[in-house]
């Protein structure tokens, strides 16, 4: 791409759902995606869900001349799954996981041994510095009785907060990924609220794909219509969201999706749909002095709705703590019950002992039995008690930071002068000539 004042870029992302030997089609999907991105040439490809690191290098060796650049980004047990293809070169990365992420204990979920973070990469594109993130947060098995809400509010919160904190030298901003929220959720309106992050489908005039931008659809034959309800025909979960900056405007010209069939393809390239971006940059066009009084008014509106946000995502974040403490001390009353029991068991284990000649009164396979148990409950409820502590650390961490900045936010909204009427034109006192009241234009 020519190094211009004006430059277009195209940008890429796919929930690949790529769980090796457990994901229908995998291998084979694989290459029909590495075949999309080859034919498509996007400037950007955000990838999540890549499980396997060698399907990441297989894509690696089949994107090499049309994406020379790429960084797959490694976390917890199995890797965060997240993995960026680029045109242009890549010239910085990090990887922030977040602090929570459901439960070891929900194996069938799999979150916890996932590693969800947020990936991050510095990009040039031509004479401008994007920061380029791509994420995958705790997803909604449950949405009447979503246990994993408060885990996913904080990775919100989590994640505005890196990427304010990164980004402040960059002049685009461009987020891509399964954010696993509604565009009304909670943690959705948060993050775009306190980043000024921009969603593509509500900005551009021109958009392609299915109703209402829907990424996980009913007519997907990878989905099951169970997972959708109360939403028959699907939910919008997957985003590319972005911003300019002082010195670069942004703009969505079009945006597209998938649609669950690929022509010519037995099967979709995956239970997600992909989507697609193109996005405009330009020189920032400072706006008229007399939209600044508009601009204030404006500004304060956004920092009293960020307040009402704030205080809502606390309330939630205080009802995980409470699950957290109440689940602390059911495991801790456990340990100790577990523990009374190994103790009495020890005191009948003693009775030859203290009594010469008497017999022990339980089979010994089932005093062995019975002390394993005791000792299984012991370190399970040991594990569960250290896990629930550290869950309750990063609530409170949370909560803390919250509490900060809605402090911070209402001081701030108090700095704000009291709205006036924009007319200028007032009455003057009685018996005031208006030459003495209003000044000379």
């Amino acid at each position: 791409m020519a190094n211009t004042d004006t430059a277009s870029v195209r940008v890429f992302s796919l929930n690949c759902w790529g769980i090796r030997y457990l994901s229908k089609h995998c291998p084979q999907r694989y290459a029909m995606i590495g075949d999309l991105l080859s034919k498509e040439e996007h400037d950007i490809v955000l990838l999540q869900e890549v499980w396997s690191e060698k399907d990441f290098l297989n894509l690696k060796k089949k994107l090499a001349c049309s994406h020379p650049h790429c960084h797959y980004f490694k976390s917890g047990v199995i890797g965060s799954g997240l993995a960026i293809f680029c045109k242009h070169r890549i010239h910085d990365t990090f990887l922030y996981r977040y602090s929570l992420n459901g439960y070891p204990y929900m194996a069938h979920h799999g979150d916890w041994f996932g590693g969800k973070a947020v990936g991050m990469a510095v990009i040039k594109i031509g004479s401008m510095t994007a920061n380029v993130y791509v994420t995958h947060l705790h997803a909604e098995y449950c949405r009447e009785k979503d246990s994993y809400l408060p885990h996913r509010v904080v990775q919100a919160w989590e994640l505005q907060q890196f990427i304010r904190h990164t980004s402040a030298g960059a002049d685009v901003v461009i987020v891509g990924g399964d954010l696993n929220m509604h565009p009304q959720d909670l943690g959705n309106r948060l993050l775009r609220a306190y980043t000024g992050l921009r969603d593509s489908y509500l900005e551009t005039a021109n958009f392609d794909g299915c109703e209402d931008g829907m990424t996980l659809i009913a007519d997907n034959p990878f989905i099951s219509k169970k997972e959708l309800v109360p939403f028959e025909k699907g939910i919008r979960i997957d985003y590319i969201l972005f911003k300019g900056s002082s010195k670069t405007d942004m703009h969505c010209d079009s945006m597209s999706t998938t649609k669950g069939s690929i022509p010519d393809h037995p099967f979709p390239y995956s239970d997600h749909e992909a989507l697609t971006a193109e996005l405009r940059m330009e020189p920032h066009t400072p706006t008229e002095p007399g939209h600044d009084k508009k601009s204030m008014d404006q500004d304060s509106g956004k920092v009293a709705e960020l307040v009402d946000i704030l205080t809502e995502a606390r309330t939630e974040v205080k009802v995980g703590l409470h699950c957290a403490e109440r689940m602390r001390y059911t495991a801790t009353r456990t340990g100790i019950m577990g523990l009374a029991l190994l103790f009495l068991e020890l005191a009948i284990a003693a009775v030859p002992w203290l009594a010469l000649g008497a017999e022990q009164p339980f089979p010994r396979t089932s005093f062995y039995l019975l002390a394993a148990l005791c000792c299984a409950i012991l370190l399970t409820t040991f594990l569960l008690y250290i896990f629930y502590t550290m869950e309750l650390k990063s609530l409170q961490g949370a909560e803390d930071q919250m509490r900060l900045a809605v402090g911070s936010l209402q001081e701030k909204l108090r700095g704000f002068p009291l709205p006036q009427p924009y007319s200028t034109h007032r009455k003057p006192p009685e018996g005031q000539e208006p030459s003495a009241f209003d000044p000379e234009e």
